[in-house]
């Protein structure tokens, strides 16, 4: 490379920054809005407070799902929007019955243990047989000792077993059921991480339909003792359950802001509003789509109207397998306004955010331009950078087409909400106000600043450049085993 050329690239390179430092002039102003009326006048804590003591949990399909739904329309309506809808969509709807689990040495003394149905599990199940011991419940437990389970019980740990080797990565319980499923169980018994014997549940299903075998979880004191036992003897186990399962509707609810400048260019923010009905959903995901709901609040009463179009999104279905995410991009294909897309930013379970996050690296110079003024405003607000891909959440529908990604980091959850994760302790005691208030205000702003910003580097992948950033992200293996790996090697 001649002397030349570097120094155009670097005046090059140096103009593409010094935009992005830039910003634009009026942001500063904006920001400083959004920054005082959400620390003055949010009201994410309090009607979320509202939500969990007068609907409950929000199990989608449930008469308290429906209850959510109409209760966010008619928020965000008092908001002031107009451009509001419903988005109808039919989902498999499961919910739990009766359950008991009693497992022993001997067959026909079997002693009950304290369990809860992971969800999807079969409408009926009476199955009785040995139990063993499957470790991390990955494919390469099962390579090892192909036969073991087969016609038998599959316990595995949700984690990553203490004492494993090094590097070892989970997958999610569903993807772990799919595993033994695969490998011929009969059923599967899922001990938690979380001590105290907190009960998880959560679907054991990577498809959001009914999987052919019974799945439960139990404590996780209860689980290594059994996995102690099998050690020296053998188990044996009674699963009985009956659940309930049909067709049903259900609705996303969409407030849209129109861009003034690109009104095809589209940025959605979203955050599941259903949860799992053990408790009120609290954290899972009260924080997170109720702070959606005052970021809607917040533009609308600043009457913020940026150059791209914004669309507040309350998916419904993410428990039961990202049911309403899903809905929506299929529609978008469908209508053919998914290359509209430019940007999509999830909150889940986000709690007292000190920096953001992206699916693109090089969304780093806006992002954190962004950031400076939050800064400027809060130095509490640390202004990091994050870049990566998971799965498991309502991103993961716009990710797989190609959308980027990304939203709030840095932060952490309240008063220990984590063991309470879809658990029967998941209630609004858990719930800290200034952490929802720093979530609305830091990520209003991002929103803003990508709906406005001159530029947005991020792409819209092709397929064939998505999947090369699976692969990079190494998410093929759970891609696979959930059937969404649509690419032939």
């Amino acid at each position: 490379m001649n002397r030349k050329f570097s120094l155009l690239l670097m005046m090059v390179l140096g103009v593409s920054q010094f935009c992005f430092a830039q910003d634009k002039p009026e942001w500063k102003t904006i920001f400083a809005n959004i920054n005082q009326e959400t620390l003055e006048h949010s009201w994410a804590y309090e009607t979320l407070k509202e939500a969990t003591s007068t609907i409950g949990h929000r199990l989608t399909g449930s008469a308290n799902g429906k209850k959510a739904e109409d209760y966010a329309y008619n928020l965000l309506k008092s908001y002031g929007f107009t451009n509001l809808k419903y988005q109808p969509f039919e989902v498999e709807s499961w919910s739990r019955g009766n359950v008991s689990v009693a497992i022993g040495t001997d067959m026909n003394q079997l002693v009950p243990y304290k369990s809860v149905t992971l969800a999807h599990s079969p409408v009926q199940a009476d199955v009785s047989n040995e139990v063993v011991d499957m470790g991390n419940g990955l494919e390469e437990d099962y390579q090892a000792a192909p036969d073991k389970v087969r016609g038998k019980i599959a316990l595995v740990y949700l984690g990553v077993v203490p004492g494993s080797k090094a590097g070892t990565k989970t997958l999610h319980r569903s993807e772990k059921t799919a595993i033994a499923t695969k490998w011929g169980a009969k059923g599967i018994i899922i001990i938690n991480t979380a001590k105290g014997g907190i009960l998880l549940t959560g679907t054991a299903s990577v498809t959001g339909k009914l999987i052919p075998i019974p799945a439960v979880c139990i404590g996780m004191e209860d689980g290594f003792k059994l996995r102690e036992t099998l050690k020296t003897q053998k188990l044996y186990t009674h699963i009985k359950m009956n659940n309930i399962s049909g067709l049903i509707k259900a609705r996303n609810v969409v407030a849209t802001i129109k861009g003034k400048k690109y009104p095809n260019e589209k940025i959605a923010v979203g955050g599941h509003l259903d949860s799992w009905d053990l408790a009120t959903g609290a954290i899972d995901n009260g924080i997170g789509s109720f702070s959606v709901l005052d970021m809607a609040r917040t533009f609308a009463k600043l009457k913020l109207q940026p150059d791209r179009t914004i669309e507040f999104v309350m998916f419904m279905g993410e428990e039961e397998g990202l049911l309403g995410s899903k809905a929506y991009v299929d529609a978008a294909i469908k209508d053919k306004t998914i290359d509209q897309l430019r940007y999509m930013l999830n909150y889940d379970m986000t709690n007292d955010p000190t920096g953001y996050s992206s699916t693109d690296e090089g969304s780093k110079a806006l992002f954190q331009s962004i950031g400076t003024i939050a800064n400027a405003l809060d130095s509490s607000f640390k202004n990091t950078f994050r870049s990566g891909a998971g799965l498991h959440s309502d991103h993961q529908p716009f990710m797989l087409q190609g959308v980027p990604t990304g939203g709030a980091a840095g932060g952490k959850l309240p008063n220990n909400a984590g063991p309470c994760y879809h658990a029967d302790c998941d209630n609004f005691s858990l719930v800290d106000k200034k952490g929802m208030v720093n979530t609305v205000r830091f990520n209003a702003m991002l929103a803003y600043g990508i709906a406005d910003a001159p530029v947005i580097t991020a792409k819209h992948f092709t397929d064939a450049e998505t999947k090369e950033f699976l692969l990079k992200n190494n998410l093929k293996e759970p891609l696979q085993i959930a059937g969404e790996w649509r690419w032939k090697d």
